[in-house]
Formats: structure tokens, sequence, C-alpha cells
């Protein structure tokens, strides 16, 4: 009966390792190899991988102890304790199921239409002391992002005319055509782990993400369920 639990333990560690094995390398791009130990350095963009980089280098230790020492097929000397065996399937359940897009973006999302007024604007930084809003046009699609650096640096510019009034200043006065912002969309079924790839390869070009708007499907002409900046992830990373 004893025989009987130590093989246990020791298949259940081993399934779950492959399992995580597996999740790294469908999440883990461009690294040397599929070997375990590649894909966790090569996968350390993500703040999740990050966050277990230690137990999975334990892991990838102890593995390679209990399938070394297998006298034959099912049969182990080495055996791990429960509680690492409980642990090392947690993380398992962890890596098959990342966290979503959505559940680190900030949400609901203010956004505007050009034919809004810049008063509305500013009283929704009053209240949320958000700083990006979205813009859409008639169609109720997405055309450009509206920040709050913008806003400040119109109003400086019209402080002297004492004619203007900020309740008929519409939102598309303060388009600016020279500044481009880097706003991406992913739907709404998308993973943590997509994200942190988003960034990851537009910071390799040395280019900035300004946003990335979480919407059902991912068009620009839905209704904007999240948003993500770069802010968020590394609040993400600090809860971990």
């Amino acid at each position: 009966m004893a025989t009987k639990t130590k093989k246990s333990q020791s298949e259940r560690f081993e399934a779950a390792f492959n399992r995580i094995h597996k999740a790294l390398m469908q999440t883990v791009k461009n690294a040397r190899s599929d070997k375990f130990t590649d894909l966790v350095y090569k996968g350390k963009n993500h703040a999740f991988i990050r966050f277990y980089e230690h137990d999975l280098a334990q892991f990838a230790k102890l593995r390679n102890a209990i399938v070394h020492e297998k006298i034959e097929e099912g049969y182990y000397i080495a055996d791990p304790h429960l509680d690492i065996v409980e642990k090392i399937e947690s993380i398992a359940e962890e890596f098959e199921k990342p966290a979503s897009a959505l559940s680190i973006s900030t949400k609901p999302v203010t956004y505007f239409h050009e034919s809004d007024k810049l008063s509305d604007v500013l009283l929704a930084i009053k209240k949320e002391s958000h700083s990006q809003f979205p813009v859409y046009n008639a169609n109720g699609e997405y055309v450009w992002l509206l920040t709050s650096a913008e806003i400040v640096k119109y109003l400086a510019e019209h402080f002297s005319n004492d004619s203007m009034n900020l309740k008929q200043v519409n939102v598309r006065e303060l388009f600016n055509e020279k500044k481009k912002h880097n706003v991406l969309f992913v739907s709404q079924d998308s993973s943590l782990f997509e994200i942190e790839d988003i960034f990851e390869e537009f910071q390799s070009k040395n280019q900035k993400v300004d946003a990335i708007l979480i919407t059902k499907s991912g068009s620009k002409k839905e209704q904007p369920n999240g948003i993500i900046t770069s802010w968020d992830l590394l609040e993400a990373e600090i809860g971990e």
C-alpha cells in the first residue's frame, strides 16, 4: 500500500510538471528550444512566470531526479512530498487558466464622441482622475485617444482667450494630427500573457503602447469594456 501511495504522488508530480511544460510551450514565444528551463528563462517577460521562477527551477531539478531514478515504467525510487505535489498541481492550474486581460484592466472605460463637449471631459477627470479617453466618431468607431496632457496644452494655448466657453468647445477641436498614439484592440477573451507579449514586442522595437482597448471581439466599432496601460501591468505584477 505504501508503494502505491509513493507511486501515485510521483506520477501526480510528473503529470503536473508536463502540464506546466505544455503551457509554457504555448505561451512563450521565440525561445531557443522547447526545453523547460529555456522556456522559463525566455518567458520572464511575463510577470506570472517571473513570480514562479524559483519554484519552476526547483520543479525542474526534482523532475529530473524523479525521472532518472525511475526503475521501470510507473515505478519511482524518488518521491516528492505531498505538499510539493499539491503546490505544483495548483501552479499547473494557474498556468492553464491565466488571468484574463479584462481582469487587470481599468473598467468601466470613460470614452467620448467627437461631438461631446470638453467641459464633460473635464468633469470626468475631476470625478474619476482618469488621464486617457478613447474618442469615437458619429459612426461609433474609435478614431483617436485624448489624453490629459493634450487637454492641458489646449487650455494653456487658449488661456488668454476671454471669449472661450468650455461648454461650447467640442472634443474634436482637441485633435492633434501630429500626435500619434499607439492604441491596439484585443477581444475580451484575451489572456494577460497575450497582453504582455504585445507590450514586449513594441518595447523590443523601442516603441510605446499607449493603451490597449478591450472590446467584445477586438473591433474598433465596439464599445470598450476595459483599457490597459503599462501602469496596469505594473500594478498587476505588484499585486502578485
